[in-house]
């Protein structure tokens, strides 16, 4: 019984799926049906019915929804319902002139409700009538709409780029997963094809109109002809009875098509998605007393004119007054709600309390302090969207580098800036900056096509030349070609920076210990093996530090740990260590810094220069050994130059040394050039073909 009652639910949910497939089809194929096969009276009301319904639909969809692409089939709805009505259309002109002559209701009661009910059977205000719906439909409602999805379809087909790029750095921030990554980018595609079909689609509304103004003039010149030629009709009888059906055709398929174009417009002026379309117009139009105040106050004013209409403008003046004294009483009681528990006193402390260990606080090891007004984005309770950003740091942070920093702890600080913020790391300051809720920086990523007007700032992260935009700028900014992001992602971007360029200083003595018992789940012989028989923790912390402090994840640290247990018998001292696992990781940090198979583009050291340097190492370790000022200068100033035409020409500035004098070229250049990684000869794989694009000399 289960089995077959399962049998019956599946086929049930394939009929279903079926029929929904189908119905696009059929109703494809009935309205091509109906242009050319005759339909009775009775059919041709329900399916005039069917019309009416579906454009109400249409239209209270079109008002619901909170944004333009969750409308996104309107461009196909709007060609289904042109054709619906065109084939209505032929349908009824054929019922007409066939049978217009037995009476008013020769065509059906829809169409004589509309040729006698709306118009009075008045067939002159009929046609003034329908001329004013067509004219309404045709120039004002449909060519605005036109305009308004064409300049859509320009500016976001422009902005497109400019969005890629956010999307992008979004997404190497970490504040994106790849999986929300490929949904924006799907998202601003579809938009650009949603505005893109519909100024394409707002041609076939303005085509319905110039055929419902030909298809009326047919039908009184055919019906005339008819009538008079074929029953015998005077030409006045003629003319009454079948302008008057026409009448009624016409404005019974022009009611839908004014409606269906009012919903186009509606659907392609929606500006934001916070809520759909009346609540954005109470809350905007209807929200603010003052504005209410004044509008009663002029229509009182005009209402005590003599010869106005005093009782209408009267009582609309007392409506909106009402409805600005209800809105002026909420914020009062607000803020007596927020003042009544300032009236409570605090009972003074009759003693104090000794000095105790509670009073000590740790220092934090990352932290974030922000001024009052950065508060919303960082608050729980407001659903700040830092918090979250936050959140995809640590986690990419994770899995990208290899072990879980320590959480970042966020407090305001009055001492700040209201806009301001500062990024701590044990306590010392690391970074500062400020950011604008409600606003967007436009930076500049070196290939704008024009300014921006705004407050000029600099991006935090990568020093770049930013400008502070409102949120009605941020389509003309992406048209320029400037990258916009909003206050949160700029905080999020240059924390994320700061903890990147920090890592080793993350890792401590927990974290280091916390990695190696996550390690000891999958290998716990080899972990235990190393720490602490070999090695003790603080060597393995050392070792760690400096792989991170020149850039080198420890994601694999498998291969890191097998490396220090097969080299701690003979070395202990961490830089050897270090310098072992380096070249245990070659290939990772090549393929990091030159991805593929192709050819590693260097530069190197010129032999006098090697030799020279070789001969200050004095042959010792890789901490020993000193270089003359005058040689420290040169070379500082060769390698800053090499580095930067490396840079120019589109390639990662990598020095390639002897293994014995990585160490020391590395911590000495680093600060002089930050981006410049040092790479020993024996890290780099055989099968990588070595190009030397630059060579270092001694010469002044």
């Amino acid at each position: 019984m289960i089995a077959m009652n399962g049998s019956l639910n599946l086929r049930a949910l394939v009929s279903a799926s079926n029929a929904r497939q189908l119905a696009g089809p059929l109703l494809i194929i009935l309205i091509l049906a109906m242009m050319v096969l005759p339909l009775p009276a009775f059919v041709l009301d329900l399916m005039f019915t069917f019309n009416i319904a579906v454009s109400v639909m249409v239209m209270l969809v079109a008002m619901y929804t909170k944004k333009p692409l969750d409308f996104s089939v309107f461009p196909t709805v709007l060609l289904v319902t042109t054709l619906l009505r065109l084939s209505l259309n032929v349908a009824s002109t054929r019922i007409v002139l066939l049978n217009g002559h037995t009476g008013p209701d020769a065509a059906g009661k829809v169409i004589e409700a509309f040729g006698h009910f709306l118009v009075g059977g008045n067939t002159a205000v009929g046609i003034v009538v329908f001329v004013i719906l067509t004219v309404i439909n045709f120039v004002v409602v449909t060519k605005g709409a036109g305009r308004i999805a064409e300049v859509g379809a320009r500016f976001t087909l422009d902005a497109m780029p400019g969005k890629q790029m956010a999307i992008d750095a979004d997404l190497n921030a970490g504040l994106i997963d790849e999986k929300e990554a490929k949904r924006r980018r799907s998202e601003t595609s579809q938009e650009a094809d949603f505005y893109g079909a519909m100024d394409g689609a707002s041609k076939f509304v303005r085509g319905d109109a110039v055929a419902a103004i030909l298809i009326l003039i047919i039908n009184m010149i055919g019906g005339l002809f008819v009538g008079v030629l074929q029953h015998q009709m005077e030409v006045g009888q003629a003319a009454h009875v079948y302008t008057l059906l026409t009448i009624g055709d016409g404005l019974v398929a022009q009611l839908p098509a004014l409606i269906i174009s009012v919903a186009a417009g509606l659907v392609v002026s929606r500006v934001g998605d916070e809520g759909d379309m009346g609540s954005q117009v109470i809350s905007q139009v209807f929200a603010n007393p003052q504005v209410l105040l004044l509008t009663a106050a002029i229509l009182g004013i005009m209402g005590l004119i003599p010869g106005m209409p005093n009782f209408v403008f009267l009582l609309l003046a007392s409506g909106l007054g009402y409805l600005a004294w209800r809105g002026g009483r909420r914020p009062s009681e607000l803020a007596a709600e927020v003042e009544a528990p300032a009236d409570v006193a605090v009972a003074p402390q009759v003693e104090s309390q000794d000095a105790s260990w509670a009073d000590v606080t740790p220092v934090d090891v990352l932290g974030l302090e922000v001024g009052y007004r950065l508060i919303p984005m960082v608050d729980k309770g407001q659903d700040g969207e830092l918090l979250k950003r936050i959140r995809g740091l640590r986690k990419k942070f994770a899995r990208d580098i290899g072990f879980l920093a320590a959480p970042v702890h966020i407090r305001d600080n009055l001492e700040l800036k209201p806009n301001a913020y500062r990024i701590v790391l044990k306590g010392v300051e690391i970074g500062t900056g400020a950011a604008f809720p409600g606003q967007f920086m436009a930076i500049n990523p070196g290939r704008v096509s024009g300014p921006l007007s705004g407050r000029e700032t600099t991006d935090p992260a990568f020093g770049l030349p930013a400008v502070w935009i409102d949120a009605t700028q941020r389509e003309q900014a992406h048209a320029l070609g400037y990258t916009v992001v909003d206050a949160s992602t700029v905080v999020a971007t240059h924390l994320n920076h700061l903890i990147l360029s920090h890592a080793s200083e993350l890792l401590g003595r927990l974290e280091t210990q916390a990695l190696l018992d996550h390690i000891a789940k999958d290998t716990p012989k080899l972990v235990e093996d190393l720490v602490p028989k070999l090695l003790p923790l603080s060597s393995v912390q050392r070792v760690l530090q400096n792989l991170l402090d020149e850039g080198v994840n420890i994601r694999d640290m498998r291969t890191i740990v097998e490396v220090l247990a097969e080299s701690a018998p003979r070395i202990q001292d961490p830089l050897e260590l270090t310098t072992r696992v380096r070249q245990a990781l070659g290939r990772a940090i090549v393929q990091g810094l030159f991805p593929g198979s192709g050819e590693v583009q260097v530069m190197a050291l010129d032999p006098a220069l090697e030799r020279i340097l070789m001969q200050a190492m004095g042959g010792g370790g890789p901490e020993g050994g000193a270089i003359e000022p005058g040689l420290a200068d040169t070379l500082l100033r060769e390698t800053a130059t090499a580095a930067q035409r490396m840079e120019d020409t589109g390639l990662p500035p990598v020095l390639l040394v002897p293994a014995q004098l990585r160490w020391l070229l590395s911590r000495f250049l680093r600060r002089a050039v930050p981006t410049l990684k040092v790479v020993a000869n024996s890290e780099v794989p055989e099968t990588r073909l070595i190009r030397v694009a630059a060579m270092i000399s001694a010469a002044p």
